[in-house]
């Protein structure tokens, strides 16, 4: 009976850890297992990725507009890379556009900015791209890279042009709050 109790008292501490809500009105997701947080935004919801590209770990949307979303990627890199690593913030984020124009060209993306900041300890690379859809959408993307145990982690968040104008400073203030827990 009361390893029963244990055991659906600690099921539910994961439940309710795993979604939070912060001090500046955001909700949080932790993420136990792959150890990162973060915060996303009010209507937005986490669905299936099972079906996902290979490396994606979780993708939330915006209710209202299905397009805008965030997700986690994580990736193995070689050997006991650091960040700093694979190059300057500014070459990561040209390499990452470069690479994807290649991939398709009817998407172009424009890297307009690159920067390192430190987090507890930890090296993180924030990178904001304009990117232009085949069907002449116009989006802006903003991602937090960092690195941690053989795996490269990145949070990105995309958003409507429209909506990055109007939600600037939320969208910085979730893109930034991305940590990984040092395990």
């Amino acid at each position: 009976m009361r390893y029963g109790f244990a055991i659906a008292l600690l099921a539910l501490a994961l439940i309710l850890s795993s979604c939070a809500i912060a001090a500046n009105g955001f909700p949080t997701y932790i993420d136990l297992q792959d150890g990162y947080q973060f915060h996303y935004p009010n209507g937005w919801i986490q669905v299936d990725v099972q079906n996902a590209s290979r490396g994606v770990d979780v993708v939330f949307r915006d209710l209202i507009e299905p397009t805008e979303n965030l997700s986690v990627i994580i990736s193995d890199i070689p050997g006991d890379r650091q960040l700093q690593d694979l190059g300057t913030a500014t070459d990561v984020g040209y390499r990452f556009f470069k690479q994807r124009n290649a991939i398709d060209p009817n998407i172009k993306i424009e890297l307009l900015g690159a920067e390192t900041f430190s987090k507890i300890g930890q090296t993180y690379y924030l990178l904001e791209f304009a990117v232009t859809l085949s069907d002449k959408q116009h989006r802006h993307d903003l991602a937090s890279i960092t690195t941690h145990n053989q795996q490269l982690y990145t949070f990105n968040l995309s958003t409507t042009e429209q909506r990055w104008q109007s939600g600037k400073e939320q969208f910085q203030t979730i893109v930034r709050s991305f940590s990984i827990n040092l395990k």
